[in-house]
């Protein structure tokens, strides 16, 4: 009996010795690395002065129109830009104008990224047909931000000593509805 209690107590403390020695090893490296936060890009929005919030809509930059010009001749300079033309147009056709509607599954996947500013920060939103989800929340330098999210729902509060300013946001068996709350 006194023999295993020996070696149970041998074991605790090899074992003990091994998670100390591995944990000291651990935190040495974790403590030299940086762990911060993803920021987000600001959103360009109007000066919060009180006036009521609008959203904005997020548009694509269309890319830039093909180069239909024939390659330079081998006496061309390289660095020279070549000629640029813009696409023809096409032909007028004499077809009657679809009357063809989007199909469901197309409405349900577009989307409009919307930018909801109010004092203490900016609340971005990926709003779909169905539902809505949030792109960036980016606090104003001094604020606070917590996030909560629910399966039809999303609540953004910025805060700042007794200060507190909301974006609101609810899907539930709707499109997607914002209401900021300023307090």
């Amino acid at each position: 009996m006194r023999n295993g209690l020996v070696q149970l107590g041998a074991w605790a403390a090899a074992t003990g010795a091994a998670v100390a020695l591995s944990w000291f090893g651990v935190h040495a490296v974790l403590t030299g690395a940086a762990f911060e936060q993803p920021t987000a890009l600001p959103l360009p929005s109007p000066a919060t002065t009180g006036a009521r919030p609008q959203p904005t809509t997020a548009t694509p930059t269309p890319p830039p129109p093909a180069s239909s010009a024939p390659p330079a001749g081998p006496s061309a300079v390289t660095s020279a830009p070549s000629a640029v033309t813009a696409p023809r147009a096409p032909a007028p056709t004499t077809a009657q104008p679809s009357s063809r509607r989007p199909s469901p599954t197309a409405a349900a996947t577009t989307s409009s990224v919307r930018s909801y500013p109010v004092p203490g920060g900016k609340v971005a939103l990926d709003l779909r047909a169905d539902s809505a989800s949030l792109v960036s929340a980016t606090p104003d330098p001094g604020w606070q931000m917590q996030v909560w999210n629910g399966p039809q729902w999303l609540r953004v509060d910025f805060t700042k000593d007794n200060q507190a300013n909301s974006v609101f946001v609810a899907w539930n068996g709707h499109p997607p509805t914002v209401e900021t709350a300023v307090r």
